[in-house]
């Protein structure tokens, strides 16, 4: 039976269906559009550009009057084997923030402790692997935005999730300088050997059931990143699951321990940002 055939039959079955069952029949029968557009997730454009002979891809907000004041920037990284459209979608940080510049950078494919072969994307974990590419890419980012656009030098951001959040690690140790402050998720610093972090207002995000980076050695990373910044060993109440670490050098520890698996949290994004904003002073 063709196509218009079938659904003159449905017609005439509908007429003795009732109201709900017809639309359910009806709706089975229609051609699904989902994911038929594709493309970048909404608030986002590409975002390309040549880095050591490589063409590093991504996915870039950019505010409406990037020319008009200085915008903060943050840089966001996905997990091994995630991409770049995933984390936008995932962390969605420009639709929070949208007075930000955000940038959702794509990785190559990169050799893990799951993944010996490096068949999937991901990023460099200590200084000197892969070349330094991943360390390059931020740097040659950067500075492409600041020549596009406004940007706040002294409010650059980075947060990623797992293995974007051991790179946002290695950024704080390798590029400080450029940094406010870091927000890494599952993540540690043990993968870049006895290095030391310069003080730094950070975030750290860690659930306390993953198997992938196990919870103790986080809660390791976690202590280290309390004597680096100068922090009070007791902290405060900073919202839901939050603890706030003062810091007499000004660069306190903000930490969101959530009963969860290696699974970025999806109560996570506003308070990166929440976070992010304080150390601008802005709170709105």
């Amino acid at each position: 039976m063709n196509r218009r055939l079938l659904l003159r039959s449905t017609a005439l079955l509908a007429l003795s269906l009732p109201q709900v069952s017809c639309r359910l029949l009806l709706r089975q029968l229609r051609p699904s559009r989902k994911g038929s557009r594709g493309g970048s997730p909404k608030g986002v454009v590409p975002y390309q550009i040549m880095v050591d002979g490589y063409q590093r891809t991504g996915l870039v907000h950019v505010p409406p009057t990037p020319q008009q004041q200085p915008a903060p920037v943050v840089f966001v990284f996905h997990g091994h084997g995630g991409s770049a459209s995933m984390v936008a979608s995932g962390f969605g940080l420009h639709q929070l923030w949208p007075e930000a510049i955000v940038i959702y950078l794509q990785g190559l494919n990169t050799p893990s402790q799951l993944d010996r072969e490096g068949r999937k994307a991901g990023w460099q974990t200590r200084e000197g692997d892969q070349g330094n590419r991943d360390l390059h890419l931020f740097d040659a980012v950067l500075a492409d935005l600041s020549q596009k656009y406004r940007v706040e030098a002294r409010h650059v951001f980075a947060t990623g999730h797992s293995n974007g959040g051991f790179f946002t690690y290695l950024l704080w140790h390798a590029r400080s300088r450029a940094l406010a402050a870091v927000a890494p998720s599952a993540a540690t610093t043990a993968r870049m050997g006895n290095v030391t972090l310069p003080p730094k207002p950070a975030m750290h995000l860690a659930g306390t059931h993953d198997q992938i980076v196990k919870f103790a050695a986080q809660q390791a990373t976690m202590e280290q990143v309390k004597r680096s910044n100068h922090c009070d060993a007791a902290g405060v109440p900073w919202g839901q699951n939050c603890t706030f670490f003062p810091s007499r050098s000004g660069t306190p520890l903000v930490t969101y321990i959530y009963s969860g698996t290696h699974t970025f949290s999806s109560a996570a994004p506003p308070l990166i940002v929440q976070f992010f904003k304080q150390q601008c002073g802005v709170m709105r």
